[in-house]
């Protein structure tokens, strides 16, 4: 959450003329609340029936895509399980009652969701890419253990870049009410912006070309080749459409304005500009928290697996009354 300090013009204003209105908080109240709570329950369970449909069962391996896909599905369940806080933050009139340590964990979770969801999205392009550009190579050097390592990277890239929130995310109290900072206080804004930038570049920028350079690798193969049935290109312009989407109305309008928010905030202009970034920030948080509810979407790159699970479980239901007469 990005809070306005004693240095904005249109805080200053608020302050004088009693106008809550100057500080932003109805918007955030208003919209961020009810856009959680519906975000919530799509997130629950649509994440939690992929990860139902994407565990494996037996002693069939899984490949590489449905692991990234599940690890992805177990990033966006583990956000979603934090929403509830923020949901009644924001019911309450952005009051904060959980103590300091939930607002530190809230936040970082939030970062681990969102670079995990966008690491993730682009392990899931890239093997799709290696898949059907190099689909000899991929049958033969990308295995199972492979996909299981790499995620086990990314974990560990995701919470390292993430854990500075522990030390800027703090909570403040002001007008009787204690706020979770989600950013950092303006004391710490000069130190926390160069990492702001820094998350915008590797954790949205890099993975962004990567998975923009998959695409185009797998366009191009798509159009070249008389071999694929129709269906599976389906599938492959499928994907692009919703992962250019993600990155379009999300990723990376969040990034820009935030950065543009946070600048704004140390070097304040006009009460109009401090407005129309601000809120253009908040509409994108709630674009981003979105994600969670898409993202089961992307797990159609391993739709013929949740098609077998599906019908395995049909077969089993229509056995009974067989197994019931006997």
């Amino acid at each position: 959450m990005i809070g306005f300090g004693i240095t904005d013009p249109c805080f200053a204003i608020a302050e004088n003329t009693n106008d809550n209105t100057k500080t932003f908080s109805p918007l955030k109240i208003k919209y961020l609340a009810p856009v959680y709570g519906v975000e919530f329950f799509l997130a629950l369970l649509g994440n939690g029936f992929a990860i139902w449909l994407l565990v494996p069962r037996g002693s069939k391996k899984s490949h590489a895509g449905i692991i990234f896909s599940l690890n992805l599905a177990v990033s966006d369940l583990a956000y979603a399980l934090s929403l509830p806080l923020l949901i009644a933050y924001y019911a309450m009139g952005k009051n904060w009652v959980f103590g300091l340590a939930l607002c530190k964990v809230e936040r970082f979770l939030f970062n681990c969701n969102l670079y995990g969801s966008i690491f993730f999205i682009t392990c899931i392009s890239a093997n799709r890419c290696l898949g059907v550009v190099y689909p000899f190579y991929a049958r033969g050097k990308v295995e199972s253990k492979h996909a299981k390592v790499a995620s086990v990277i990314v974990w560990l890239i995701v919470a390292t870049i993430s854990a500075p929130v522990f030390k800027f995310s703090t909570i403040k109290h002001e007008l009787h009410v204690t706020e979770c900072i989600g950013t950092a206080v303006d004391s710490m804004l000069p130190t926390y912006l160069p990492y702001s930038l820094f998350l915008a570049a590797f954790g949205c920028g890099l993975p962004f070309v990567i998975t923009l350079f998959s695409y185009i690798g797998i366009a191009r193969a798509v159009c070249k080749s008389h071999g694929l049935e129709s269906r599976d290109k389906r599938k492959v312009v499928t994907m692009v459409c919703i992962v250019v989407a993600l990155y379009s109305i999300s990723f990376l309008p969040y990034h820009i304005l935030r950065n543009l928010n946070l600048a704004n905030r140390l070097k304040p202009t006009s009460c109009a500009w401090s407005s129309y970034i601000h809120s253009g920030f908040q509409i994108t948080r709630g674009l981003v928290a979105l994600n969670p509810c898409i993202h089961p979407l992307l797990y159609t790159s391993v739709v013929d697996n949740v098609r077998a699970r599906l019908e395995c479980c049909q077969k089993h239901v229509e056995k009974k009354p067989e197994e019931i007469r006997l």
